[in-house]
């Protein structure tokens, strides 16, 4: 009960700047080393999927992004499928406004704001905007989620607010002004923008692959700690295959439609 009040503790003071940038400059130290059974217990990570024992592991930053045996997440290969890119809770907005618009824990955003411009949330408007959610729990790694071709990366904002429940409902629109990490897939001739959004002690999102062909399941990039997944859809473009709410890394949760 004390060690899990101490991390609950250590993710919500993440919103002060000064606190935030201790946290992850301790959990990228060797210092940290004697609280990754602590966590491990506490958040209930499966170790048993992980490339290496607990004990193998330096720092609770690599245990934050660890890596997993190959078998541990099967992609689901069934035609035209679309998976998830990650470990998470995943939430969906259907139906975008002409406008583009859509609310998250009762505050209103747009993919122009998410995406940097109207000229590049337009093909998006009416379709779907799916969101991931990731915890402390889940594996941190972002992988491809259908075959594409990579046509643009850039990144935008500056801000660094949290987004767990609390950030996201009082914060000031998080998911479109913190540090984001925008890809611009090309799918069969449809553009589909994958969005990492970075939380406060996490704004170094890495980008892991480079390649300008990318095939579902491929790893992406990964986050320090839990973040935020938004992939942007066009509409008519994208059918679900089963309910909202938990998913894993490759599996199924949709169709793409050609």
């Amino acid at each position: 009960m004390i060690r899990s009040t101490f991390y609950r503790k250590v993710f919500e003071l993440n919103g002060h700047p000064v606190i935030a940038k201790g946290l992850r400059k301790f959990a990228q130290s060797k210092v940290s080393k004697p609280f990754i059974a602590s966590f491990a217990k506490v958040y209930k990570l499966n170790m048993e999927e992980a490339t290496r024992e607990l004990r193998e592991y330096g720092t609770l930053h690599d245990v934050f992004t660890r890596e997993l045996k190959p078998d541990a997440r099967p992609i689901a290969d069934t035609p035209d499928a679309f998976v998830s890119p990650c470990d998470a809770y995943l939430s969906v907005v259907d139906d975008l406004t002409p406008e583009s618009t859509f609310m998250v824990k009762g505050q209103d955003y747009t993919v122009e704001e998410l995406l940097g411009s109207a000229e590049k949330a337009a093909p998006y408007s009416g379709g779907q905007v799916l969101i991931f959610y990731l915890s402390p729990t889940d594996y941190h790694r972002v992988h491809v989620p259908i075959d594409a071709r990579v046509e643009e990366v850039y990144t935008l904002g500056k801000h660094a607010d949290p987004v767990n429940e609390l950030g996201l409902t009082h914060g000031l629109r998080p998911l479109t002004r913190n540090y984001r990490l925008v890809s611009r897939f090309d799918v069969s001739g449809s553009p589909l923008a994958h969005v990492m959004v970075g939380a406060l002690n996490v704004n170094s999102i890495v980008r892991t692959n480079t390649a300008q062909v990318v095939h579902r399941g491929d790893p992406y990039g990964y986050f320090s700690f839990g973040s935020t997944v938004l992939l942007c859809v066009p509409k008519g473009k994208f059918r679900f295959t089963r309910d909202k709410g938990p998913v894993k890394m490759g599996e199924e949760i949709g169709k793409w439609q050609s």
